[in-house]
């Protein structure tokens, strides 16, 4: 049984929510940095193909 191993299940299930949740913020906070670095090439007139492509 799981119950009262000592107190690590109660751990467990406090620590694992809050791991999901501290990976998922970090993983949007991730994609909006990135979607705001291409806002900002494009608002400055860069080719969102890159400068190495351009003729």
């Amino acid at each position: 049984m799981i119950a009262h191993q000592g107190g690590l299940d109660e751990l467990a299930f406090v620590a694992v929510p809050l791991a999901v949740l501290a990976l998922l913020l970090w993983l949007a906070a991730r994609r909006a940095a990135r979607e705001v670095d291409e806002d900002a090439g494009q608002s400055l007139g860069e080719d969102p193909a890159g400068p190495l492509d351009r003729p």
